[in-house]
Parts: C-alpha cells; sequence; structure tokens
C-alpha cells in the first residue's frame, strides 16, 4: 500500500510541474533566428533606401548633424529630419542640431 501512496504521489506531482515547464519559451530557434535576421537586413535597407532618396530629393544641411551624428536634411517645407536605423524620418527642431564634429 506504501509503495502504491508513492507511486500515485510521483505520478500527481509529474503532472503538476510538467505544464509549468511546456509553458518555458526558448528564442533559440532556427525559425525566431531567421525572422530577426530578416528584420535587421529589412530595416538595414530601409534605410539605406531612405537615405538614398533623401540625397537626391532634399537638401543636405552642411555643418550640422542630428542627435547620434545624422545626416540632416532639409525638406521642401524647411523642416529638419534625419533617417533613423529603420528608415523612418525624424523631424527635428533648429534647436536640436549639433555643429559637425571636425575630423
Amino acid at each position: 500500500m506504501k509503495n502504491l501512496f508513492k507511486i500515485a504521489m510521483f505520478a500527481a506531482g509529474t503532472f503538476m510541474i510538467s505544464p509549468a515547464f511546456a509553458q518555458t519559451h526558448k528564442d533559440s530557434t532556427i525559425g525566431h533566428k531567421i525572422s530577426r535576421t530578416a528584420k535587421k537586413v529589412g530595416h538595414k535597407t530601409s534605410q539605406i533606401a531612405a537615405n538614398g532618396a533623401s540625397a537626391v530629393v532634399d537638401k543636405k544641411y552642411e555643418g550640422k548633424v542630428g542627435p547620434g551624428n545624422h545626416t540632416v536634411y532639409i525638406d521642401e517645407h524647411d523642416k529638419y529630419y534625419y533617417v533613423n536605423k529603420k528608415g523612418h524620418r525624424v523631424y527635428i527642431k533648429k534647436s536640436q542640431l549639433i555643429d559637425k564634429p571636425e575630423k
């Protein structure tokens, strides 16, 4: 009878603990790594395209840089912006411009 009780307690404990371990999620799957890499490639492609389009269409502000040493452009409405890592335009005020560091 003692052995039967031990086996029943062990089985009950196993069934109670197993769902807790089943819900842990590790980010080391191949699919997750591929999606992270794809996002990085997509953001970099977007950034390069946005910088190229800005360089062709808008004027580059010489002598000043934005936060993080980003190149500052001036659009057709005389607004200042730079292109961030994801390829989005980030508009800034003229007071946020920084003098370009000399090399």
